[in-house]
């Protein structure tokens, strides 16, 4: 039997919220049911390829599948697992993610909702690519002869988190130490 001085010391924070209470976990959970629900009425009601007009000269709904990585690299490339190698290598960019912000997010509300966007849109599409084989994307934006990538909700999730990451990490004040 061992004494309690022995036991480890268990990190607690007092009046600290309970995981599943934080306003993050259910921001997290809202993108991502918001962007598989999406995804689900692309994939019942538009056709693959199918294009629907929502404003002339700027914006579609056109369904596509991104058998690729982000921007779709990898579209084009066809070799023996291929689903199973992107899903692979997105599982390990999220776990990347998290790691990274369980360490360093956090302190301000541009990182700590910056990553919470970037993970919310990571989960979903890595759900596509478990489930499907590709990511289903159906926002076209265009003007003229430019077209964009088409994306989805999860896309912009991670964009937008991306963009409030790097505001964060190029603006906050941060104690650093100086070099010895």
């Amino acid at each position: 039997m061992t004494s309690p001085e022995a036991a480890p010391a268990r990190r607690v924070h007092v009046g600290a919220t309970p995981a599943w209470k934080r306003f993050e976990v259910w921001l997290t959970v809202l993108l991502v049911v918001s962007d598989q629900l999406a995804k689900l009425l692309v994939l019942q009601r538009i056709p693959l390829h199918a294009v629907v007009t929502v404003i002339p000269g700027l914006l579609n709904l056109t369904h596509v599948r991104n058998t690729g990585a982000a921007f779709g690299m990898l579209n084009a490339s066809d070799f023996a697992y291929k689903p199973l190698v992107v899903a692979a290598l997105a599982i390990l960019a999220l776990l990347g993610i998290l790691w990274y912000a369980r360490t360093f997010a956090g302190e301000t509300w541009a990182g700590r909702y910056g990553f919470v966007l970037i993970v919310a849109g990571a989960v979903g599409n890595l759900i596509d690519r478990v489930t499907l084989g590709y990511v289903v994307d159906f926002v076209d934006v265009f003007l003229g002869d430019w077209h964009f990538w088409a994306f989805n909700v999860a896309d912009a999730a991670i964009t937008i988190g991306a963009i409030l990451f790097a505001a964060d990490t190029l603006f906050s004040r941060r104690d650093v130490p100086e070099a010895v």
